[in-house]
């Protein structure tokens, strides 16, 4: 079994348990253009990028600490930014988790 993980300036978010809590929630069309300005700050793969599913659904868990209303951070589905960035795409579907299942796969950082 796979145990994927995000990890961004020393905070880290178990995916896996967020792709479980993300069932809760619906899909959604996203803005990519606020997360595409972190694209030179994560790693991705221009191959696997390349062939990125674009229908299914980003992760994102909105910042902790903050209050300001749609500050929600990508966990899962950066290569797929990266391939719509690459296509002109300027939505894709995402998941949006709440503050509870934020701290529910968070593993580290914010004082853990």
């Amino acid at each position: 079994m796979s145990h994927e993980m995000f990890t961004l300036l020393g905070w880290s978010w178990d995916v896996d348990t967020a792709a479980r809590l993300a069932k809760r929630h619906p899909v959604q069309q996203a803005d990519i253009g606020p997360w595409t300005a972190l694209l030179g700050w994560i790693r991705t793969d221009p191959d696997h990028a390349a062939t990125a599913d674009l229908t299914r659904p980003l992760l994102a868990v909105p910042l902790p600490n903050t209050s300001a209303p749609g500050n929600h951070l990508v966990i899962d589905g950066w290569h797929r930014i990266r391939r719509a960035v690459t296509e002109g795409v300027a939505q894709l579907p995402a998941v949006f988790l709440d503050e509870g299942d934020e701290r529910a796969c968070r593993i580290h950082g914010g004082g853990l």
